[in-house]
């Protein structure tokens, strides 16, 4: 028997106040902090939001690039990414509304794989369509982009 999987899911996360900077995220099983630096005044002991959005970007790349290339038959023995952002803070910092909070992004992302260059290209159009937190980002208005290195 054959079980169709949903093609929309409900999520459902909790999150509870620690300090006025510090969260702690229940999602399925497993605990998250979310936290501000020490020089914010928080416990510095874990990521902040920002940053939480940008490492989801990251796995999510991790995450679907692998899916894909093992949807197309090509092995990635190894992801690696650095990732820049220039984010624009006056609205974390209660200065002025901002529409696009983060302004760019760049993704170095170096790959080791024995893909041929046709299937590597395949494999960066299919990850901008369908990794949802780089869809999300530029939807919103990020200018968002990759350099990757092939190994």
């Amino acid at each position: 028997m054959h079980v169709k999987a949903k093609n929309v899911v409900t999520m459902r996360m909790s999150a509870d106040s620690e300090t006025h900077a510090r969260a702690r995220i229940t999602s399925r099983d497993l605990v998250s902090v979310i936290d501000e630096p020490l020089v914010r005044e928080g416990t510095n002991q874990g990521l902040t939001p920002t940053e939480t959005v940008l490492s989801s970007l990251m796995g999510c790349t991790n995450v679907i690039g692998h899916r894909l290339a093992h949807h197309m038959g090509i092995v990635l023995e190894d992801i690696h990414i650095n990732l820049v952002c220039q984010l624009d803070r006056r609205g974390a910092a209660l200065e002025t509304e901002v529409e696009v909070p983060f302004v760019e992004i760049h993704m170095d992302i170096h790959v080791k794989t024995a893909a041929s260059p046709a299937q590597i290209n395949t494999l960066k159009s299919e990850l901008a369509k369908f990794c949802p937190i780089a869809v999300m980002l530029r939807a919103s208005g990020t200018h968002l982009t990759e350099t990757w290195h092939i190994q």
